[in-house]
């Protein structure tokens, strides 16, 4: 099966345009304030003009007000809403939209319990556990993944071209979502990172 790459955290016009040329499958806008990665949604809805049909636009959010989750849905075509803060079931699917929610992993985390806490989302995101939100390009301990997660699994924390191939391999999952392992600083993404990346996801992927 092809893993799903998303590219997460973008600023700029050209970053859009080579992660669509690269071949990404979703492109992510965070709608976080304190990330360097921050766009306002009405900068986000400028960059989705540039993304094509059968690309997904996925917008981030943590421990938002649903009136902002709304404006912003109705600002721009966000395909998949991200959860990365505190938000319950009754919180994420209030929307009406399909979402993924993200689970910072550390020894002691029950991920099958928390999984099965949102029945309805699309997929169970795991990124690594640091201060704060977001994974902060760190690579947590994969064998903390049950293999029973009753959950489509989107892999994040950390992934780079060096070690994406073993990911893919060892963990499988549907996507995997990659933002700092792409960039040259935060926010200004690399594009032969970008199009390294892509070409290393799909190399694990023939190699299966």
């Amino acid at each position: 099966m092809k893993t799903r790459i998303k590219i997460c955290g973008l600023t700029r016009e050209e970053d859009v345009d080579a992660a669509v040329a690269a071949g990404a499958d979703a492109i992510g806008f965070v709608f976080y304030p304190p990330s360097p990665r921050y766009v306002t949604p009405q900068r986000a809805a400028e960059l989705a003009r540039r993304i094509p049909p059968f690309v997904d636009v996925v917008g981030l959010f943590v421990n938002e007000a649903p009136d902002v989750v709304r404006a912003a849905c109705e600002a721009l075509p966000i395909n998949i809403l991200q959860f990365h803060g505190d938000e319950d079931a009754a919180y994420c699917r209030q929307f009406a939209r399909p979402y993924l929610r993200a689970a910072r992993v550390r020894p002691g985390l029950d991920l099958v319990e928390f999984a099965g806490s949102f029945p309805d989302a699309r997929g169970l995101l795991l990124d690594a556990f640091v201060e704060g939100y977001g994974g902060g390009g760190h690579v947590f301990d994969w064998t903390l993944i049950p293999p029973n997660l009753p959950s489509f699994l989107v892999l994040s924390g950390g992934l780079t071209v060096a070690n994406v191939d073993d990911a893919v391999r060892r963990v499988r999952p549907v996507a995997v979502d990659v933002s700092s392992g792409v960039e040259m600083s935060k926010g200004i993404k690399d594009h032969s990172k970008i199009a390294a990346f892509v070409a290393a996801v799909r190399k694990a992927d023939e190699s299966i």
